[in-house]
Order: C-alpha cells, then structure tokens, then sequence
C-alpha cells in the first residue's frame, strides 16, 4: 500500500502507474468535506492540495534556504483544468514538477492521478522577491536544483 502524505519515491509513483518525468508526489484520499452537493471534489479543494504539495515541494527540494536570505515565495498566478470527476473515498496522487525558469520566477506544473489517469492538472507561477517585495533572480543553487530535480529549463 502507498503510503498517505508523505513523499513517493521514483519507484512508488511509477508502480501507481505516474510515467516520467513526475518525480515528486504524494498520496491521500478524498474525505467527506472536500466534495461539493454534485459528490465530487470541489475546485477550491484542487488550490488546497496543489498549494499543500508546493509547500512540501519546496521545503524538501530545499528551495526556501536555496533561494537566500529572508525569501518571499509569491504565487503569482494559478490555474486548473479538470479531465474527469474525483469523489468522496478516491485514493489520490498529486504530483509536482517544475517545468520553466525565467530571472526572478518559475513555472510548476501540478496534476491529480486517481488509478493511473489524469484527473486534474494545474499550473502556478512563483514569484521570488525580497522583503521589500522588489523581484529577486533566482539564485544559481535554485536554478541548479530544479533543472537536475525536474528538467526545468530556463527561459
């Protein structure tokens, strides 16, 4: 059995049948609140995953102490696009990767997998500033990290 809320290795998420190049994911299962009267996962519910799964993400992958002194990681924009329907007591994957890097931001890419198949993607782009809200570049153990991590190209 997966294990519930804690990070999948390479070997885990395959044998879910997640194909590459996901990396990074972890399993959990639908609970009663997070349906909507239709029975199915609400949308907000998505966000809360997705944004649960970045914060894991980036402390695992480092990317609060790589990104310097005093980050401030902002998600400037996030989207969602649903394939099929998820309901009460589904046992879910969600996974993440980090697709794109420009100067001061990245781009991450998100889907739910329920039995091997996309159910749910989504997409953000994080923002890195400083305490003052100016935009900061990327540092080069960042960049470094999510290209050997995930591919990430920068842009």
């Amino acid at each position: 059995m997966i294990p519930y809320l804690t990070p999948l290795t390479d070997g885990d998420l395959r044998a879910a049948g997640i194909p590459a190049p996901w990396s990074y994911g972890m399993a959990d299962r639908v609970r009663f609140g997070e349906v909507d009267m239709l029975h199915h996962v609400n949308n907000v519910v998505y966000l809360r995953w997705y944004e649960t799964l970045r914060v894991h993400y980036m402390d695992d992958y480092g990317i609060y102490t790589k990104a310097g002194p005093e980050p401030k990681l902002v998600v400037k924009s996030v989207s969602l696009d649903y394939r099929a329907e998820v309901t009460r007591g589904a046992s879910y994957i969600n996974v993440a990767r980090t697709t794109e890097m420009r100067n001061t931001s990245f781009a991450m890419e998100y889907a739910t997998f329920v039995d091997g198949r996309i159910t749910t993607t989504g997409a953000a782009v994080v923002v890195l500033l400083n305490a003052d809200n100016s935009k900061r570049p990327l540092p080069d153990a960042l960049r470094d990290t999510l290209r050997d991590r995930d591919g990430a190209v920068q842009l």
